[in-house]
């Protein structure tokens, strides 16, 4: 009899981070899927990502409504405990025989703790990663509720196993962004067509002659200072003056800072080349890195998917401190003037040589085998 997969998908980056493994998961004939989509993944406000996933042709189980409004450390704490008590409900009315959980968001902290209570194995994606902020401490947290382990890298299996899980409980699988990132190399770049269909806010400009991305989310660690920090690379792109495509924060604590700060300084009329988006579909917004000149911000597609496209990359402050990163990515601190720099520098010289340090474009297919292989079993074997 198959096994049934209940994978949890909370927020727009957790999407792109597991669409190739959903895919292999209908696929294969030990596994059926069940999906349930939570948390921001639902907000127009963040993109509503299951609109995406459910025109990419999957069919939504449950919908999970937990965000509180207010994005601060109270308003996070809150929202995981109602996502605790929704999911527990779901779990309990879907009867899966495995949960899966994705990287380090707090809404997956609900998830896991839901599923462990409920006695139902849980496997973590993602796990082993160092990032020195709040998402790290999630990370570790649900590294040891999980049972089985699949990481993106062979140093995030060391770091997984040094933690005291069973060497067999965890497999190498890549990142499953990894393999939407190796479709759209194979994809001609985006044209100015993407403003009629995904819409936004601001001009509209000829993307055949080049232009800058950015995404820059909130450190929850930080969150007070969001503003300011987000304010330094707002100087940066003014000045810089270049046709830049914006894409809006997570719901993270200091979202709101960041979102306000983004609004106050587009009133000043500086930002005369910048096009503000919520979300596009995975494939899509990668083809759109592919076309870019580089990505500013924090966001880790800088660190994982750019480094397997060749995308330069200036990741700004500590949001990825301690993440394992390719050749493409300048890190500065919250500093225009620095931010300006990197920038530049990336646009004199050749584009950097890919790098598979996050996976070779094959993890859908891992991950669906390890699930499909895997022991299953809720009893911790401690080995320290």
């Amino acid at each position: 009899m198959p096994r049934t997969v209940c994978v949890v998908i909370t927020a727009r980056p957790s999407y792109s981070r597991i669409k190739s493994a959903l895919q292999a998961i209908q696929k294969h004939p030990g596994l059926k899927l069940q999906l349930v989509v939570a948390a921001s993944a639902l907000l127009d406000l963040y993109g509503n990502a299951v609109k995406v996933i459910e025109q990419e042709g999957f069919k939504v189980d449950r919908h999970v409504y937990m965000i509180l409004e207010g994005e601060n450390l109270v308003t996070s704490a809150k929202s995981t405990g109602f996502g605790l008590a929704e999911l527990a409900t779901v779990f309990d009315n879907l009867r899966p025989d495995m949960v899966v959980t994705i990287a380090d968001r707090f809404e997956t902290m609900a998830t896991a703790v839901a599923a462990s209570y409920m006695n139902i194995p849980l496997v973590h994606i993602q796990g082993g990663e160092v990032t020195g902020s709040i998402d790290e401490k999630v990370r570790h947290a649900i590294t040891k509720l999980a049972d089985v382990h699949l990481v993106c890298t062979p140093l995030s299996r060391e770091r997984v196993i040094r933690m005291g899980e069973r060497a067999e409980s965890v497999y190498v699988t890549g990142c499953p962004s990894i393999d939407i990132a190796k479709e759209a190399l194979g994809q001609k770049p985006l044209d100015e067509d993407i403003f009629a269909r995904y819409g936004g806010v601001g001009p509209k400009f000829d993307l055949s002659k080049g232009y800058l991305v950015v995404m820059q989310h909130p450190v929850t660690t930080e969150y007070k200072e969001s503003r300011t920090h987000i304010h330094e690379t707002l100087k940066a792109i003014a000045q810089l003056n270049m046709p830049t495509l914006w894409f809006w924060p997570n719901v993270d604590a200091g979202s709101d800072g960041t979102s306000k700060g983004i609004r106050a300084f587009r009133e000043t009329g500086q930002l005369k080349q910048v096009h503000f988006f919520k979300n596009l579909p995975p494939v899509e917004f990668l083809r759109l890195l592919c076309g870019s000149h580089c990505i500013i911000g924090n966001s880790s597609v800088a660190i994982r998917e750019c480094s397997y496209l060749g995308v330069p990359a200036v990741n700004i402050g500590t949001r990825q401190f301690g993440r394992e990163r390719g050749k493409n990515v300048i890190d500065v601190d919250y500093n225009h003037q620095d931010i300006i720099k990197a920038v530049r520098q990336h646009i004199s010289q050749p584009k950097p040589a890919r790098d598979l340090l996050y996976g070779d474009g094959l993890a859908g297919k891992r991950i669906a085998d390890c699930l499909a292989t895997a022991p299953l079993s809720v009893e911790k074997h401690l080995t320290y």
